[in-house]
């Protein structure tokens, strides 16, 4: 008891944790799974049991935290999230158990996790332990590159123009630790866990939306310039922090950071005259200095202050780097019209619309299901609005940008059969 006591007594405030389970194979939803949740360092203090509802959902709840300010300060050196374990079981699919999902105080953490179904001849367990955040343990600090890669020595094809891919493939170690394993993981999913691994998301939204774009741009150079297929490599990036960023399987995100990889996920950084993605480098400033590159810390000094995300980056990078957009995004039926579908829309991007929603909806039952005629009327807003709020968006009903594109991604993973597992 003197453990959870002082487990308690060093998190006053509170953290939210809520949670979503799908299946590995088919991407639908897993109702009716329970989750259990205990303190990481006391695994038989059972704090909470959840289950999931027909969305693959469970109730978003309240957990201990630290004090907010320990991740709004640089000189703090106290662990500022405090960490769960969660065990999972559903009918028919592999137990599965995480320890050390971290939450933070005042942000929603959010869980995502697909369950491999149930092996009768060779049932496990599979066990996650996820690694102090970056900003806390300790890290090999970034190997020095060019932030252009040239381009034509080789004689090797590479790609004409920037296109976000639909997933990359993460190499869970250093480039040449042949151990290591290759994760297939979708791209905007791959940027919310390296941002929700290395700053915190309580931070200012514009620090985050500068980190992100950094991540995205170093990203983007890498599968523009296929940095390590030209080498001899079957993978995209590294989860090592000495080369790339830290990615860590089956970690939780968190909301702030979601809405804002949604929103930017077309985005880069451009240098004039430049095709490529520039390879945005960083440290975090207080563990480790970089001159000429951003540090973490110092984006959330100048975030505070009230510097825009370009005016954060110009700061670190110098002022000929811009926003650029992506000139397509692969694995998506069809581009965002160019403005919002809402109440009173029509044509055949609202038709796709209502198509699409009606697929999702034979996997998502809480959604309704939609009268296909074209036309945005009050039926179309609600079942916009249910799935915004199925997928951590802002319930409006209005299909936005991040809506479109979120609609887009849902579909395409219930409708086929997943190729990559």
């Amino acid at each position: 008891m003197n453990i959870m006591n002082a487990t308690q007594q060093d998190t006053p405030d509170k953290g939210k944790l809520q949670i979503n389970i799908t299946s590995e194979i088919t991407a639908y939803p897993v109702a009716d799974a329970t989750v259990s949740i205990s303190y990481t360092g006391v695994p038989d203090s059972q704090l909470e049991k959840l289950s999931t509802d027909s969305s693959g959902q469970t109730e978003t709840i309240e957990l201990s935290a630290p004090p907010l300010e320990y991740s709004l300060n640089v000189e703090n050196e106290i662990q500022p999230y405090s960490e769960y374990t969660l065990q999972v079981e559903a009918p028919g699919y592999e137990p599965l158990s995480i320890a050390g999902a971290e939450i933070l105080s005042s942000v929603t953490a959010i869980q995502n996790i697909t369950l491999r179904p149930l092996d009768t001849t060779d049932p496990s367990e599979e066990i996650f332990v996820i690694p102090a955040h970056t900003l806390y343990g300790s890290y090999p600090a970034k190997i020095p590159e060019d932030e252009i890669k040239p381009m034509n020595e080789t004689g090797e094809i590479v790609l004409s123009r920037v296109v976000v891919p639909e997933y990359i493939v993460v190499h869970d170690g250093s480039p040449r630790d042949s151990t290591a394993r290759n994760y297939y993981v979708k791209y905007k999913d791959y940027i919310k866990n390296v941002a929700s691994s290395e700053i915190y998301a309580t931070w200012p939204a514009d620090t985050i939306r500068a980190n992100v774009l950094a991540i995205m741009s170093f990203t983007l150079n890498r599968v523009f310039t296929e940095w390590y297929r030209n080498q001899g490599y079957e993978f995209t990036i590294t989860s090592s922090t000495a080369f790339d960023h830290k990615w860590i399987p089956e970690r939780n995100i968190f909301n702030t950071i979601s809405v804002i990889v949604d929103e930017l996920f077309a985005d880069y950084l451009s240098r004039p005259n430049v095709k490529q993605p520039i390879l945005t480098q960083y440290c975090d400033g207080r563990q480790v200095q970089c001159p000429n590159w951003m540090t973490q810390w110092g984006s959330k000094s100048l975030g505070d202050q009230g510097y825009s995300p370009i005016e954060i980056l110009r700061y670190f990078y110098g002022d000929n780097m811009y926003i650029n957009t992506a000139e397509a995004i692969s694995g998506i039926p069809s581009s965002w019209p160019g403005y919002n579908l809402e109440n009173g829309s029509s044509g055949s991007k609202v038709r796709q619309l209502q198509e699409q929603i009606n697929v999702i909806a034979t996997a998502y039952p809480a959604i309704p299901k939609l009268n296909v005629d074209g036309i945005y009327g009050p039926a179309t807003a609600e079942a916009v609005r249910k799935f915004q709020s199925v997928f951590g968006l802002p319930s409006t009903g209005v299909a936005d940008y991040k809506t479109w594109y979120k609609i887009s991604e849902i579909y395409v993973g219930v409708s086929r059969i997943a190729e990559l597992t």
